[in-house]
C-alpha cells in the first residue's frame, strides 16, 4: 500500500497520508511521494482544491526518529532541505486553495505541516503538539514561522520550549485553526469546505493567497501596490465576469476556474 493515497473526486484532489500503523510519520518514501502528489494537483486543470488528511487514528506524528538514527539513512540535513521545505514551500505556493482535516494528533512536522496549508480544520479528538524540545530540537517545517503569527509570540515561545499538548478546542481558541467538528460531523463538513472551494473562482482564491504571503514581509504601501497588481488581474478573469453577471441577474454564479 502507497504511503501517500491520491484521488480526485468533485474537483478536488484527496491527498491521505497512508502510514497509519506509524501515525502517519514521515519517512523518505513518504516525503518525496507527497511532494510528487502536490505537483501533480498543481497540474491538473480539473482540481481546484486540495483536501489533505491522515489514514487512521491519527494525521501525522512528524518524522519517522528510526529513519533519523538509521546510520544509512538521509540524515538531518537532507530531510529538512529534501523532505519538508520542499513540502512547506509547495503548501504555500500551489496557486489553489488546501483545506488540511486533521483527523488525530498531529506533532512536530506533522503539527508544523497542517498549520502551513490554508484553511486548517480538525476533528473534536484532535491534538497539536510541538514536540521538538522533547527530543532537543528546535521547530522546523516553517513551525517557528507560521505559529508566532497564528497565536502570537508568547504562547508559540511556550509551547515549543515546554512541549504542551494542546487540544482541538485549545488550538481553536488559540487561533490556529478555523473550525473543531463533533466526530460525527468531521468528515461531511469538512469536506464540504473543500468542495465549496473547489467551486469558487479558483485564480481568486490564489491571488488572495499569494497576498497573504507577502503580508508578512511588505509594509503597507507595498501591500496596497500589491492589491492593486492582483485586483487587476482577478478583473481580468472569466470568474469575475460570471460574478458580477450573476450578481446583476440574481442566481447563483457557475465558477469555471478561469
Amino acid at each position: 500500500m502507497s504511503s501517500i493515497l491520491f484521488e480526485i473526486k468533485d474537483k478536488v484532489a484527496v491527498i491521505t497520508l497512508n502510514r497509519p500503523d506509524k501515525l502517519n510519520s514521515f519517512n523518505r518514501e513518504m516525503a518525496l511521494l507527497l511532494q510528487n502528489k502536490l505537483d501533480e494537483a498543481a497540474s491538473l486543470h480539473e482540481v481546484r482544491c486540495i483536501y489533505i488528511t491522515g489514514a487512521g487514528k491519527g494525521f501525522c506524528a512528524g518524522q519517522d526518529l528510526a529513519e533519523v538514527v538509521d546510520p544509512n539513512g538521509p540524515g538531518m540535513g537532507k530531510i529538512l532541505s529534501e523532505h519538508y521545505n520542499p513540502i512547506i514551500t509547495r503548501l504555500r505556493n500551489l496557486p489553489k486553495p488546501i483545506v488540511c482535516a486533521v483527523n488525530g494528533v498531529a506533532a512536530g512536522a506533522g503539527a508544523n505541516l497542517a498549520l502551513a496549508c490554508d484553511v486548517v480544520v480538525a476533528h473534536e479528538n484532535a491534538s497539536f503538539l510541538q514536540a521538538f524540545s522533547k527530543i532537543g530540537l528546535i521547530p522546523d517545517s516553517g513551525g517557528t514561522f507560521t505559529l508566532p503569527r497564528l497565536i502570537g509570540f508568547q504562547k508559540a515561545s511556550a509551547l515549543m520550549m515546554l512541549g504542551d499538548k494542546v487540544s482541538a478546542a485549545g488550538a481553536l481558541q488559540m487561533g490556529m485553526l478555523y473550525k473543531v467538528f463533533a466526530e460525527e460531523q468531521f468528515k461531511e463538513e469538512s469536506w464540504k469546505l473543500a468542495v465549496t472551494l473547489a467551486n469558487m473562482p479558483t485564480k481568486a482564491l490564489a491571488y488572495i493567497k499569494h497576498a497573504l504571503n507577502y503580508s508578512v514581509k511588505n509594509n503597507m504601501e507595498e501591500q496596497l501596490i500589491l492589491e492593486d497588481e492582483y485586483q487587476q488581474k482577478a478583473a481580468s478573469t472569466k470568474d469575475f465576469k460570471e460574478g458580477v453577471d450573476a450578481f446583476l441577474e440574481k442566481r447563483l454564479p457557475n465558477f469555471t476556474g478561469e
